[in-house]
């Protein structure tokens, strides 16, 4: 498969034009994967500009690529979305990744009751752009051609405002619905929210506000599930029941 990049913006470019790569991202192709001149590749905006060319010329500064097909790849509908608490050391970036890597359309970090790490403004500013930083480069290595959308600091009271527009699936472990029966229409252009609490699990009084805010609580097997393993798996079931599997 040839190697893929990313650019700010490929919006004007057609069969014929060529693109080019600059600062971190031109040294990351000619410095680490030492793309040559010739070589096939793939570029993409994030924003569904799906290009193929051919390396016309490589250096630390500075990559061109000639364009030689341009596909438009829809956005996904209806997007996905976790909702991922934090939680210690990097178990919700572990998610961060692997979700990206799974088709996810957006990521919300959630400063749940539980969470035992806690963000300021400072740090949720740091936050929110470390995250964005693992899912640009998840998606490069999964050849997304859209790139996750990571959202501000929410809480449960967002969350709860966001469940009158969407379907929200509450991963709890003692749930009595398997999220794999759950009906979820491909057609409902509603956003789906699958929503992971943190080490601890989540608070029954956030349970119960974002039930009465029409969330459906959803259990994963048998057995308890890592914060940073359970969003991951509840997207590829949710692919695997809306058909993109």
């Amino acid at each position: 498969m040839p190697l893929h990049f990313l650019v700010e913006t490929s919006g004007a470019a057609h069969p014929g034009d060529t693109v080019t790569l600059t600062g971190p991202e031109a040294h990351h192709a000619a410095v680490v994967r030492r793309v040559r001149v010739g070589e096939a590749v793939t570029v993409g905006d994030g924003s569904g500009a799906w290009l193929t060319g051919e390396c016309e010329s490589a250096s630390a500064k500075e990559v061109v690529v000639r364009v030689s097909r341009r596909e438009d790849v829809p956005a996904a509908s209806p997007r996905l979305v976790l909702v991922q608490a934090l939680a210690k050391g990097d178990r919700d970036e572990l998610a961060v990744q692997a979700a990206t890597e799974l088709g996810v359309d957006e990521i919300v970090p959630w400063q749940a009751a539980r969470s035992v790490s806690r963000w300021d403004a400072a740090k949720a500013a740091k936050g929110t752009a470390r995250w964005a930083a693992i899912a640009r480069e998840a998606a490069k290595q999964a050849h997304r051609a859209w790139l996750p959308e990571v959202s501000a600091l929410a809480t449960t009271d967002d969350l709860v405002r966001r469940a009158a527009a969407s379907v929200v699936l509450v991963l709890e472990p003692t749930a009595t619905a398997a999220l794999s029966q759950t009906r979820l229409d491909a057609g409902d252009d509603r956003d789906i929210l699958l929503v992971v609490g943190p080490e601890g699990g989540i608070d029954p009084g956030e349970l119960e506000r974002l039930a009465h805010a029409g969330a459906t609580e959803v259990r994963l097997g048998t057995t308890v599930l890592r914060t940073s393993t359970a969003g991951p798996a509840a997207l590829a079931v949710v692919s695997g029941i809306l058909g993109r599997w």
